[in-house]
Formats: C-alpha cells, structure tokens, sequence
C-alpha cells in the first residue's frame, strides 16, 4: 500500500516541521505577549505536538524494522494461507528509504529458501509475497513439478492429500509434499494436471543483482516463471511470523513455525 506509506511520511513531516516551528518562533511570542492577552496555543499546533510522536514512532517502525502483511491470495499456500496476517522484517536485506525503496545501508543479501515481500516490477504499486528459488547467477529450471538450480535437483518427500480451510479449501486434494533445496526444507503444493501440461515450466538464468522466485503453490501461483526475475532494489523485507489469521475455518493466533515446515 503505497499510498499509505506516502501519507504517513507527509503527514509526519508536516506535524514535525508545525510543532518545531512554533516552539522556535510563534510561542515566544507568545510568552512574551502573555501578560497583554490571554492568547490560547493553536488548535493546529496542539494536535501537532500530541501527534507527531505517534506518527514518527510508526514510520520508523514500520520503515525500518518490521511491517504488517496480509496475504491476499492461495500462491504460498500451505506456507501461508489467504488472510494471514505476517510480520516482514525490513532490516535483513538493507536500511531503505520509505516510499522510493532506495537502499542506504547493506546489511545483506536474500539466501535461497527465504520467504520475501517485493513489488514486482510489472506491479511496482503492489505487494507481492514469495520463496527466493534461484540467487544471482544461477541456471534454474522447472519441469514436472521439481526445480533444478544449475542441474541439480530439489529433493522431494512422499506426497500426500492436502486438506484446505477457509478460504484454501478449493485446494483440498492437491498433493502435499515436501520439497529440500540446499540447507532447507519446505511444503509446496502440486495439482495433478490433465495430460500433464504444465505453462511454467522451463529454464532461465538469473543475473546478476536479481533472484528467481516462485509460490509454494506452484500451479497457483503467478511468479518469476512467467514475469521474468526479481531485482534485488524491488526487495521490501523478509517475512518470518504469521501473527493471526482471522478466517474462522483456518489457524488463527500466532504461528511461529509456519514459513518453513515438514510433514508429520
């Protein structure tokens, strides 16, 4: 939501800069014309001063160190369902500036497997959500439902019956299975596809200073197989807690071990 980001850097600033200027000039005149009239403070100012704390406290958290996310869509299902309300932590990637993205402090960089907020290039009003697949460099593949990073393949578990909830049941009876990327495991979901057609499959190479990423969802999912790789100034956060979800028929407080997971 960028248009919630721009309002609350304006409205930031222009608390700050009406609470700062009257303190400077505006209320030593009026001190020194105390003893003439009974001269109230600003209505303006009087809400500046009670709100620009607020305000600055939210900028810096929500710029810097960590911001909501809801999921709006089945494409990292069963990592995370639709409705699911996420933390994303702003500082592992870099120090960005709010509202253009710009990056001012490296801190580091996306490793495969990380789960990450962006704004697509072909969306860049947008928030999307999805797995770091391929790092720069990398030769990645996709063909019958198992990913090869430079001619290796992904290891992948026993497949079994996925039952959705709430909003996700229209995935229930998909196959549930585990895929293992180097270092790290997670669950994907597969659909038995008629003749065994699958439009994302292929073979790209990553450049340099961008990733490839994918939804866990693989056949629900719009991602990097179809609108090319993900430069890394798109980058908003890394996402690392579901906090609540509030669909009756799904999980609902905080789930720590969600983005990530095996099968029982």
């Amino acid at each position: 939501m960028k248009w919630f980001e721009v309002a609350l850097v304006v409205l930031t600033f222009a608390t700050g800069i009406t609470w700062l200027l009257d303190r400077l000039l505006f209320a030593r005149r009026r001190a020194a014309r105390a003893g003439l009239i009974d001269e109230k403070e600003p209505v303006v100012v009087d809400y500046a001063r009670a709100f620009f704390p607020v305000l600055f406290f939210v900028l810096i958290l929500r710029s810097f160190i960590a911001e909501p996310f809801r999921i709006p869509s089945s494409s990292m299902m069963p990592t995370l369902l639709i409705g699911d309300f996420i933390l994303v932590n702003k500082f592992t990637y870099g120090i960005r500036l709010p509202i253009n993205n710009r990056k001012v402090i490296a801190l580091g960089e996306p490793e495969r497997g990380d789960v990450v907020v962006f704004r697509p290039p072909h969306h860049p009003d947008q928030d999307w959500i999805k797995r770091v697949v391929g790092l720069p460099g990398d030769v990645v593949a996709y063909r019958d439902n198992t990913v090869y990073v430079n001619g290796e393949p992904f290891e992948y578990g026993r497949a079994i019956a996925y039952e959705g909830a709430g909003r996700g049941r229209d995935m229930t009876g998909a196959e549930l299975v585990q895929e293992t990327m180097p270092g790290r495991s997670h669950l994907v979901l597969e659909t038995v596809r008629p003749g065994g057609f699958d439009p994302g499959e292929g073979e790209w190479r990553v450049p340099e200073g961008e990733y490839f990423v994918m939804g866990d969802n693989r056949d629900r999912s719009d991602d990097s197989r179809f609108w090319g790789t993900l430069p890394e100034s798109q980058l908003r956060g890394k996402a690392f807690l579901v906090w609540m979800n509030l669909d009756s028929s799904a999980p609902g407080w905080v789930d720590w071990s969600r983005i990530g997971g095996s099968i029982p």
